[in-house]
């Protein structure tokens, strides 16, 4: 087993969970990191998580988000016909004719 158990101070605990919500790693990345175990960390986020210091998605971004999606829509949308033509393609030159 692991050698010898740690203790952290209060002030230590809520300055690794608001440090861990500024963070786009996750739990497991940022327990490799703190050298703290994952299980610990999720602990901590459960007593001292303060969901204001988490970034809000504001209207802006929101707007974002959504044209990303329609953009990334319209293109899926292109690639699918262009598949099906491509497969036709494919069907009609490989058969031989008689």
């Amino acid at each position: 087993m692991s050698g010898t158990r740690r203790s952290y101070n209060e002030e230590y605990k809520r300055q690794t969970v608001k440090y861990i919500q500024e963070q786009t790693k996750t739990v497991a990345e940022l327990a490799l990191e703190l050298d703290v175990p994952a299980k610990t960390l999720h602990k901590w986020l459960g007593q001292y998580r303060q969901f204001e210091n988490e970034p809000i998605v504001t209207p802006d971004k929101y707007r974002e988000l959504e044209r990303q999606l329609k953009e990334r829509e319209h293109e899926l949308a292109e690639l699918t016909e262009e598949m099906a033509i491509l497969k036709k393609a494919v069907h009609i030159f490989s058969n031989p004719k008689n």
